[in-house]
């Protein structure tokens, strides 16, 4: 699932693609991506033709459109959802699920999703912060995100910290690849209990999520495969510089010791045994 670095390089493509541009058609090609507009497929439609869209916008993993009415097209891309720029004569994508025709038919922006468990819908009065996701948490990368409470709310929990970190009403945008990824810079294990980090420890973890997902963001993201691609529908290329996330058995680049693979939570967690010892009252 794309994580905040691939999320935030769709919006950055979105806003110098498509805003201030209006939404002159509207065609829902199979009902399901908008399965969260209540109203239908039609009134989806109806309500965005003759709008216009303005500066994108991100909250973690969530994306939207605001609109100058005041409304906003609220997204999820899902496991493998795709917002695309065509020109309008371009071959339709096998899994085109949605298209906006902008400014009389010079550009389309086309949500394609393979999975679909991705989706469109328009939240009212949610230009500023649509309210499906006001309990979502700031991301690391938000200029308003507070490293005191993140750092007191993070100690104040009885869990571990994959799990905390994981967890989008604490911090939002971090997924299992960059979860891994700032524990293996951190040093700290995956089950390392929250409530006995001391306060540098727990800054060191979000400087360590900052400094990844900023890594991962110059690159255009991370892409195992094409179902995460920008708009312009170029795969990042972060993979490349992973240095525990699906590299089981592989030498650590610090210490040489072969990576870890373990299950955590119906997925997997990398570690290096060495570089990230597991603690002896370890906390799922």
């Amino acid at each position: 699932m794309p994580e905040l670095p691939e999320v935030e390089v769709v919006r950055r493509g979105l806003q110098e693609h498509v805003a201030g541009r209006r939404i002159e058609t509207v065609e829902v090609l199979h009902p399901r991506p908008v399965r969260r507009h209540l109203a239908g497929p039609a009134d989806f439609a109806l309500r965005l033709t003759g709008d216009r869209l303005l500066a994108p916008a991100r909250r973690g993993k969530y994306l939207w459109l605001p609109l100058e009415s005041g409304d906003a097209v609220l997204a999820h891309l899902g496991m493998s959802g795709q917002f695309l720029v065509q020109p309008p004569d371009a071959p339709p994508e096998r899994h085109l699920r949605v298209v906006l025709g902008l400014d009389d038919g010079a550009v389309q922006l086309r949500f394609v999703d393979q999975r679909m468990f991705g989706g469109l819908s328009i939240s009212d009065d949610g230009a500023v912060l649509p309210p499906e996701i006001a309990h979502i948490a700031r991301d690391p990368l938000d200029p308003a995100f507070d490293d005191g409470d993140f750092v007191d709310r993070l100690r104040r929990r009885r869990t571990g910290v994959k799990r905390a970190l994981l967890d989008q009403t604490l911090v939002s945008g971090i997924g299992n690849i960059y979860a891994d990824e700032a524990l293996w810079r951190a040093r700290l294990h995956y089950a390392r209990p929250t409530d006995t980090m001391r306060r540098a420890e727990a800054q060191r973890v979000l400087d360590a999520a900052r400094e990844v997902m900023s890594a991962a963001l110059a690159q255009g993201g991370t892409s195992f495969d094409a179902l995460y691609v920008a708009v312009n529908g170029e795969s990042g290329y972060f993979s490349r510089s992973l240095e525990v996330y699906g590299q089981a058995g592989e030498p650590c680049s610090r210490c040489g010791t072969p990576i870890r693979r373990d299950p955590f939570m119906n997925r997997s967690s990398y570690t290096c045994p060495r570089c990230q010892p597991r603690p002896r009252n370890a906390r799922w």
